[in-house]
């Protein structure tokens, strides 16, 4: 390779963020459509990157999937972000629920969490990916542990139910019923079966003036 042309290289992978960005999106979309079973090599070329380009910008694969599926997120809590200002509140379990209805039309993503999930248990294989699916647990549980607890503060969800370990079993229904509809999607409803939780932890009542 001529000096000019690995000077142009480097500063095209010099734009950053930007290219960087546009890359998660573009394995996004493919995740989303296709599931997550390829190399990281097979996903530059499904996508149009070389794979020089993508180790550039992502150390490995699971670096790209972690980084998928954080982009992923931060699409629904811009969505979540946006029901809350509408002054849509919802219950732990409802939470789960919406987020189940939006799985259904991208099964790739949900695909794509299993594959995190399972790698995090090997932490020395996939030391990276335990340390997102760990902080990501942990999150989880304490938003729906608050949602839990706001329940309780209105009277809809009894006092003596702990509230840490309300929203440690709704992580479980929300996440096994979606690994049980991947496999057999026309005889599991994720979220007609989470909307029987909803009858022991119903979202707080609101506020009468």
């Amino acid at each position: 390779m001529a000096n000019g042309d690995a000077g142009s290289h480097e500063r095209s992978y010099r734009k950053g963020p930007e290219r960087r960005a546009q890359i998660l999106l573009s394995a996004l979309e493919l995740f989303a459509e296709r599931g997550v079973g390829a190399s990281l090599r097979a996903i530059g070329e499904a996508i149009g990157v070389s794979h020089a380009a993508l180790r550039y910008y992502f150390a490995n694969r699971d670096e790209l999937l972690v980084e998928v599926y954080r982009t992923h997120e931060a699409q629904v809590h811009q969505a979540q972000a946006d029901e809350r200002s509408a002054g849509s509140e919802v219950s732990a379990v409802a939470m789960m629920e919406n987020s189940a209805e939006r799985n259904r039309s991208i099964p790739g993503l949900v695909e794509l969490y299993a594959t995190l999930t399972t790698d995090a248990l090997q932490g020395q294989q996939h030391p990276g990916t335990r340390e997102f699916v760990h902080t990501r647990y942990r999150r989880v549980r304490s938003d729906l542990a608050e949602r839990v607890r706001a329940g309780q503060r209105s009277g809809a969800i009894a006092a003596d139910v702990d509230p840490d370990d309300a929203a440690a079993l709704v992580v479980a229904a929300s996440d096994g019923l979606q690994l049980q509809w991947l496999l057999d999607p026309d005889n599991v409803d994720v979220r007609r079966s989470l909307a029987l939780l909803e009858r022991l932890l119903p979202g707080a009542e609101p506020t009468r003036e």
